[in-house]
């Protein structure tokens, strides 16, 4: 059993194609998520202790209701900031914490500014998702942690529908079916990172 914890379910579905990407011989494992609030990148001390402890207890208890195992957590936040100092430092202090606690493999997926920011790295795929979808060259095969609020610019580019966050899933869907989502156009500090974490993940159906 793989839980995941985030900031919403759409998120949640986007780190769950990663892994699963990642993972290809996760079986029949099932990737369940909690519905908790992720508030952890501006705890320190005691309190990030505690509020991972919390994360921590309700996934071993969501794997007990699910009747399996736990062998894998993830917990993913959007930083709202570029991957400088205060995301290195960040990721350190909560994965630190999280790995202390988790009695499984563990990692924190915090996303440079927002989730969408990885979704730019497979521009093919959103074609596959709205046929009139394109990504213009300047969001393209660039470092897309380096790109500021990417969620709104998808839904200047990206008309006739607007990207809305519920298409989040589905793009990393379409990555994922095409065989893209192991070949990023461009680079991403954060996407790097959770990929790195994943490879050593011993997670197994």
């Amino acid at each position: 059993m793989i839980v995941l914890a985030g900031e919403d379910a759409n998120d949640c579905q986007i780190v769950a194609e990663i892994i699963k990407a990642q993972h290809p011989g996760l079986g029949s494992t099932k990737i369940v998520r909690i519905n908790d609030p992720v508030r952890l990148k501006k705890k320190t001390g005691a309190a990030l202790e505690e509020n991972v402890r919390v994360l921590v207890g309700k996934a071993k208890g969501k794997a007990l209701q699910q009747k399996g195992p736990l062998v894998g957590f993830a917990v993913h936040e959007d930083l709202d900031d570029y991957t400088g100092n205060r995301y290195r430092t960040i990721r350190k202090v909560v994965a630190a914490e999280l790995s202390r606690q988790c009695p499984a493999d563990s990692l924190y997926a915090l996303a440079a500014w927002e989730s969408e920011g990885w979704l730019l790295l497979f521009p093919k795929a959103f074609p596959y998702v709205r046929p009139k979808w394109k990504i213009p060259a300047q969001l393209s095969g660039k470092d897309t942690g380096l790109i500021d609020s990417p969620k709104e610019k998808l839904k200047r580019v990206l008309p006739s529908p607007a990207f809305r966050e519920s298409d989040g899933p589905l793009i990393a869907k379409a990555a994922s079916a095409h065989g893209l989502l192991t070949s990023p156009v461009g680079r991403n500090s954060s996407h790097d990172d959770l990929v790195a974490d994943l490879r050593h993940w011993t997670a197994r159906s």
